[in-house]
């Protein structure tokens, strides 16, 4: 039930028919009696900047998730943003601070980064991997810094992109190793599909997999299918994996936090979300 006194969170993008967070945070809400509601507002890239600053001035607006094609717009558009969104270049979250200023964070790679935690895997000190080096790599690159890797290896088919965010990196996270260039997966503890290779018929490979450790942890972006042809050729090596809508539910328990709102798990989040088309 919608009343006057529900708090707002706008979901911004465009456009909007493929948003899935509606369907999954407004049943949790639901459930739990959080006087609150996601909504989704389609907002043109070329209004998004004069629309962003009147919104929040409405008395009942709480925050916005923001996805594309505005994660990198926002960055300039806030009054406070949080490391992890500067490294990533780009953000997804706003948060009305009390003051009324506009407080932005990065929660794609905390998503990652939670979902290899919770299978157990340990990335304090570990060596990893990032192929590609877009939104989501960038993301997920600034997550591993935060969570303590010693190593970190970007590869992006385009190598600017890849070298901004490597100064990114090394601006914020002096003591981390960072290389640029290769795709070579052997010896890394962690590697990670961060390109958009798997989502049609026919893509190559993201790297050559016969050079993965058996031992190695694999994590994929790609959502079409939950198995896609890089984790089923990681699977065949021995490898333990990450799908990639484990890295959508794991970040929404780190949303609920940035909001102030009760936290969840992402089975919980599984549970009760109504994902339907």
């Amino acid at each position: 039930m919608i009343r006057g006194t529900t708090k707002l969170i706008a979901h911004l993008g465009y456009p909007t028919e493929s948003f899935k967070a509606p369907m999954i945070y407004n049943p949790y809400f639901e459930q739990h009696g959080i006087d609150a509601v996601v909504v989704p507002m389609g907002c043109k890239a070329q209004d998004y900047a004069a629309f962003l600053k009147p919104l929040f001035r409405l008395s009942n607006i709480h925050g916005a998730l923001v996805t594309m094609p505005h994660k990198v717009a926002t960055i300039a558009l806030l009054d406070e943003v949080m490391t992890t969104a500067k490294v990533a270049g780009a953000c997804n979250a706003i948060r009305l601070g009390p003051d009324g200023s506009l407080i932005g964070d990065m929660f794609d790679g905390e998503g990652f980064v939670r979902g290899v935690l919770r299978k157990g895997r340990t990335l304090l000190g570990a060596r990893t991997l990032v192929v590609g080096a877009g939104g989501v790599g960038s993301a997920i690159a600034a997550s591993l810094a935060k969570a303590g890797v010693a190593e970190l290896g970007l590869f992006d088919a385009y190598t600017p992109m890849a070298e901004g965010l490597s100064e990114r990196l090394r601006t914020h996270y002096p003591k981390l190793k960072v290389s640029v260039g290769s795709n070579d997966p052997a010896g890394y503890d962690i590697v990670v599909n961060a390109t958009p290779l798997g989502m049609k018929e026919g893509d190559p490979l993201p790297v050559d997999v016969e050079r993965i450790a058996p031992s190695a942890f694999v994590g994929e972006v790609v959502m079409k299918q939950e198995i896609t042809p890089f984790l089923a050729a990681a699977r065949a090596r021995g490898c333990a994996f990450q799908i990639g809508t484990d890295m959508l539910f794991e970040q929404i328990p780190a949303y609920l936090e940035f909001f102030g709102f009760p936290t969840a798990t992402a089975d919980e989040l599984r549970a009760v979300s109504r994902i339907n088309y």
